[in-house]
């Protein structure tokens, strides 16, 4: 049997995938696998040869041989030895350091920088409303002191 009390199943997914924060992260993930493909050719393009200017084209061609000789076939599969190909970590980690820099910089600082411009406005529209409702009441405040004392007065007491 089913609770008529509980929301189904479909219902709940339907509401989670109509939140405007999943379909923000959907569009993130979109423009970060665009921006991934940028990132890459800027480290094949640019990084990898000025690499290449003190050592191999790739820094994928940089490893080590861990035991013994490494030897390879025609194919560059490796025969004999255990092979510690450190340079594709390498150039994987410039390629995350590059992604994690630009999107530092190109979106995160100016978003801080215009979230909190918005905060100090934000928060300067609140204070004047504020000293506003602040004059209300001191204006009320008077017209009741006013008030309680215009029948003094005019007994003349």
């Amino acid at each position: 049997m089913t609770d008529p009390n509980k929301p189904s199943l479909l219902l709940g997914f339907r509401q989670f995938i109509t939140r405007g924060n999943v379909i923000d992260l959907a569009v993130a993930v979109v423009v970060g696998a665009a921006f991934t493909s940028i990132v890459n050719s800027v480290v094949n393009g640019v990084i990898n040869p000025l690499v290449g200017a003190f050592g191999t084209k790739d820094l994928a061609g940089y490893s080590s041989c861990l035991k013994g000789p490494c030897v390879l076939n025609d194919k560059g599969e490796v025969i004999s030895g255990i092979r510690i190909l450190w340079g594709s970590v390498l150039s994987a980690s410039l390629t995350f350091l590059i992604t994690a820099a630009v999107v530092y910089f190109l979106m995160v600082v100016p978003m801080s920088r215009y979230l909190a411009r918005q905060a100090g406005k934000r928060g300067q529209v609140e204070a004047e409303e504020k000293v506003a409702e602040e004059v209300e009441e001191i204006t009320l405040l008077r017209d009741i002191r006013d008030a309680l004392v215009a029948p003094r007065v005019g007994s003349g007491n």
